[in-house]
């Protein structure tokens, strides 16, 4: 019986799952947007061995069109204003994401979470090999 309601569920999860797949403007990094609970998104380089390029070498342009890619178009203005580079990104502190750049509470838990944290681990374990 669990067998079948699982079966069941994921047949119910994948009518309201949907799937879209777009390419960002940055060079060679692509974005898997799939509508998740999470808003968590898979972005990827196509390039190499799929990691994203180092965003410590990211202009504020492409930071800010790294978030307007990931589907945060109002909030990528925010990194703008505030002149957040690459490097800059890096070193922000979840706190610094949810008040210092002036963003509702849930699209920057969802930028802090499920991109510049990821951002920042994917950085410091290339860098450390």
């Amino acid at each position: 019986m669990p067998a079948l309601l699982a079966r069941n569920q994921a047949e119910v999860t994948s009518w309201f799952v949907a799937e879209v797949k777009e390419t960002s403007i940055l060079p060679m990094l692509t974005v898997d947007m799939e509508n998740k609970e999470n808003g968590s998104l898979d972005v990827k380089n196509s390039v190499e061995n799929g990691r994203p390029p180092d965003p410590a070498d990211w202009a504020v342009i492409d930071v800010v069109n790294y978030f307007r890619t990931a589907g945060f178009e109002e909030q990528a203005n925010a990194f703008q204003e505030q002149e957040i580079d690459g490097k800059s990104l890096l070193l922000m502190t979840r706190n610094d994401v949810l008040t210092g750049l002036s963003l509702k509470l849930g699209p920057a838990l969802k930028i802090y979470e499920y991109h510049v944290k990821p951002l920042q681990t994917q950085h410091l374990k290339n860098n450390s090999l």
